[in-house]
């Protein structure tokens, strides 16, 4: 059972990313504020969910949310500021579209750059642990998804209907046949022959 929050005496905006690790594509980061009355024993870490299940949670939170946002970083400034500043970058895009502001930022992760004057807490394993960072990961998850399905309609190759543009074999193989699309982050180790240096 998560906990429905960090502090109850504070408004709280629960934030995470998808799509840190993958090899192409934007980075992508949701916040999320529950209200008291939100219900969230369907709520779990994102990862351990069903691609149905996920779905079904993204309208539900959309809806009874008190406030939410999304955002994302595409791989040219992913590879010009490095990815955990391009991760930090979308989750303060995504928090500037939150209607309410919080008094504290839950972030999911060991690591933060301050948004502004708002307080924030990082916690390891924080979407398996708090209901509104799982909330948040579940909106970052399904919003990078449904990308990434539009660029493998773009760019059918890589697979990237089923890998997300996480590095698979098959992704990897793909692009030892095919190259780099404009959607690869040129800064991340590609191809296998030098992912198997590691």
């Amino acid at each position: 059972m998560l906990h429905p929050y960090f502090d109850p005496h504070l408004l709280e905006a629960g934030c995470d990313e998808a799509g840190r690790g993958c090899l192409a594509g934007p980075v992508v980061a949701a916040a999320v504020i529950l209200s008291p009355e939100f219900d969230t024993r369907a709520l779990r870490d994102s990862k351990a969910l069903t691609a149905d299940k996920r779905n079904r949670l993204r309208v539900y939170i959309e809806k009874n949310a008190l406030a939410w946002g999304v955002s994302s970083t595409c791989n040219e400034v992913i590879d010009n500021i490095n990815i955990l500043n391009a991760s930090f970058d979308a989750m303060h895009k995504a928090i500037d579209q939150l209607r309410a502001k919080p008094q504290l930022l839950l972030i999911d992760g060991n690591r933060f750059k301050n948004y502004r004057d708002i307080a924030h807490k990082c916690i390891v394993k924080g979407d398996a642990t708090y209901a509104s960072i799982a909330a948040a990961s579940i909106l970052a998850k399904t919003y990078r998804d449904e990308m990434m399905y539009e660029y493998h309609l773009r760019y059918p190759n890589y697979g990237w209907d089923k890998n997300k543009g996480y590095p698979t074999s098959d992704h990897r193989h793909a692009l030892e046949m095919h190259g780099e699309t404009p959607l690869h982050r040129k800064s991340f180790n590609l191809r296998a022959r030098q992912l198997r240096l590691f």
